[in-house]
């Protein structure tokens, strides 16, 4: 799901040729996205093993606080336990072996992190501007591979045509959108992408088959009770959640499993012509296709987690209106 992504991204930039030439010779932290992909291409790494995975997988830990030592490429005793200590702190089986499970959830914390930095970014940045602002702009476009200079807080040249680059590739525009909407829609983008390659590695019989009629009465009472819950990126439980989050733990209490992303959802739910309560909902937002959805209501309206946490709206406000592209059901 990665490889066009990267692919993109790569070849608009000057160390393409030398990724190509020395794939083991890129330096950690200084080209996240193709860190993403070489990790989740590893699949496994355990102790033992040795490479670029364990350097990149070392170097991730280390920004997150679970590594100390030094980043050499070896899966050690020290590296074992810091994976460890991750695993324990995210609910995930400990092993001490970095499987696919544990390599998408540090990619997702990781990715966390880096948006955490937008929460208080400016609405507005221009040629010319320097501050905190345009570092945090610099190093978010970093890690999509689109800024390759110097994180000096000054809107220059390359910072000015790496955020040109941004916008041919995901359609937006930092001088007449807030840049803090921009970067949350690129970093969501790559946080589906991973879910979406871990999706497609678990076996089909791992989403449960529906043959039984669908309890929308209780969905919709479940959905109801978390009005007000926060927005949080990569939310799945009470405490935050994002949208198909939020689609996916309302759910699940009703002992019904949905895919994780959105655009997954979108293909497992079965096409209706007229929407009833409980359908799930889908638009087009910050992306092409399917990027947002949420649980019909009836009467135009439906219950969603928006960035202002979970809501009712209605589907005839101008920006919904706009933006929909259909509906999904669910089993029967």
């Amino acid at each position: 799901m990665l490889n066009g992504t990267v692919e993109n991204i790569a070849k608009n930039s000057l160390l393409y040729t030398f990724v190509l030439s020395q794939p083991f010779a890129i330096y950690a932290g200084a080209y996240p996205i193709l860190e993403n992909k070489t990790l989740l291409e590893a699949e496994q790494i355990e102790y033992g093993d040795h490479g670029e995975a364990v350097r990149i997988l070392q170097y991730k830990l280390n920004e997150l606080a679970y590594y100390e030592d030094e980043v050499d490429g070896e899966m050690g005793l020290l590296t074992e336990h810091a994976v460890k200590k991750f695993q324990r702190d995210h609910n995930i089986t400990i092993t001490g072996q970095a499987d696919k499970e544990t390599i998408i959830a540090l990619i997702e914390v990781d990715i966390d992190r880096h948006i955490k930095r937008l929460e208080n970014l400016s609405d507005t940045v221009y040629p010319g501007l320097q501050g905190e602002d345009v570092e945090i702009i610099q190093e978010s476009l970093q890690y999509f591979g689109y800024y390759e200079g110097e994180i000096d807080g000054i809107y220059g040249p390359l910072t000015k045509k790496a955020v040109e680059i941004a916008e041919e590739k995901h359609d937006i525009d930092f001088l007449d959108e807030a840049p803090r909407e921009s970067l949350y829609a690129m970093y969501s983008s790559e946080r589906e992408q991973t879910a979406s390659a871990n999706v497609q590695t678990a076996s089909k019989s791992n989403v449960k088959s529906l043959s039984v009629q669908t309890n929308h009465s209780g969905i919709i009472q479940t959905a109801y009770a978390h009005v007000g819950t926060p927005y949080v990126w990569g939310g799945t439980a009470p405490g935050g959640f994002d949208c198909s989050g939020f689609l996916q733990y309302v759910h699940s209490a009703h002992g019904i499993t949905i895919p994780r992303t959105v655009s997954e959802i979108w293909n497992y739910g079965s096409s209706v012509g007229t929407m009833s309560v409980g359908d799930i909902v889908f638009f087009e937002t910050y992306k092409p296709g399917p990027s947002h959805a949420g649980i019909y209501l009836g009467n135009g309206q439906f219950i969603h987690a928006s960035l202002d946490g979970v809501e009712v709206s209605s589907m005839d406000e101008p920006y919904w209106q706009q933006r929909y592209l259909g509906a999904k059901r669910i089993g029967n």
